[in-house]
């Protein structure tokens, strides 16, 4: 209710200040709310990777991308939320203006480029925070400028393992040239065996599971292979997915604009690609369910089509914050209407 209030002064700022508001917004929340629990009624937990989530709704990495209120967006609700994607160094990004509201479309258009305030600034808030409960994955990246990208992963698998519920490893961001490149066969095998070399000589016995975030851009022979990797190198989980590239119908003036497009439009390509990695995996790796997702009805068809978690992050640009927390309460209700006891019974079954 508070959102729809202030949603219009919100709208009314440029888009990245309007993000930057919702940053300094939620850091300013009683400790009280941010300490409130994650959303749950038992029939929402489930165990994916090895982890114990409260309920499947999380945040996309992208929002919070330097670590500075991954407590508070517990506090609203969710039942986890990914950080990043945080490269070794600091970089600016790419040029502003970078990201846009396609206000007509219920969807946003980024070109970010990875902008953060690097590693360093990222462990200082973690290190702050570890031995708190939730669940807290890092995305990691690598730096634009980077000569050796996978090195870049490597290095940042072994900084933040130790901070981390889970690494999620971005290869399929569009808006860094060349990285989406790491998604072919031979590149990925070489970047996964680095990064993972890297955890465990830091983590010892229980080091966090490696998620892989994928762009919904790929062709069947990509997704199979992809799969056969993700299954032979045992990763906790595929994200399935990033932004697209890709330009369906849209109204808004800013429809052209060059970077991912989010948001209500990628509603159905990232069902797909849930589908498409539910059927080349045989069910083997667990899938995060991301893009489009603004309604109950939309994270149970994700569900039934293959994810056992879901994340959210342009249709908060819409509907504010708290949509975590009422879409976890709409699929407990869409969950007894159909019958299932868990989550995991659900998943896949559509």
């Amino acid at each position: 209710m508070l959102f729809q209030l202030i949603k219009p002064a919100v709208f009314a700022l440029e888009s990245e200040t309007g993000h930057r508001f919702a940053i300094r917004a939620l850091k300013a929340l009683p400790a009280g709310r941010v300490g409130r629990k994650a959303v749950h009624n038992g029939t929402l937990s489930s165990s994916v990777a090895g982890l114990s989530f409260p309920n499947p709704v999380g945040v996309a990495a992208g929002f919070d991308k330097d670590a500075e209120v991954p407590d508070a967006l517990l506090g609203l609700g969710f039942g986890f939320t990914e950080v990043g994607s945080i490269t070794p160094l600091p970089q600016s990004g790419n040029p502003k203006p970078r990201l846009f509201r396609l206000v007509e479309d219920r969807a946003v258009i980024n070109r970010m480029g990875f902008n953060n305030a690097g590693a360093d600034a990222a462990v200082a808030r973690l290190k702050v925070r570890k031995g708190r409960p939730g669940i807290v994955g890092i995305n990691i990246g690598a730096n634009k400028d980077s000569s050796d990208r996978i090195a870049d992963y490597a290095n940042m698998a072994g900084i933040m393992a130790p901070y981390a519920s889970y690494l999620a490893v971005n290869i399929s961001s569009p808006n860094t040239p060349g990285l989406r490149a790491l998604q072919d066969e031979g590149a990925l095998t070489g970047l996964l065996d680095a990064v993972i070399h890297a955890r465990d000589e830091v983590s010892g016995h229980s080091p966090p599971p490696i998620f892989l975030k994928v762009a919904p851009d790929l062709e069947q022979a990509d997704i199979d292979a992809i799969a056969r990797i993700a299954i032979d190198k045992k990763l906790g989980a595929l994200i399935v997915s990033n932004t697209t590239i890709s330009r369906p119908h849209l109204k808004s003036h800013h429809a052209d604009e060059a970077g991912g497009l989010s948001g209500a439009p990628l509603r159905e390509l990232a069902l797909q690609r849930v589908r498409d990695f539910r059927k080349a995996t045989g069910g083997e790796i667990p899938l995060v369910g991301v893009g489009g997702i603004a309604s109950g009805e939309d994270a149970w068809a994700r569900i039934k089509a293959g994810a056992s978690l879901l994340q959210l992050y342009s249709a908060m640009v819409y509907e504010g914050p708290g949509l975590g927390a009422r879409i976890a309460a709409d699929i407990g209700r869409l969950m007894k209407r159909d019958g299932f006891a868990t989550i995991a019974e659900a998943v896949g079954t559509e």
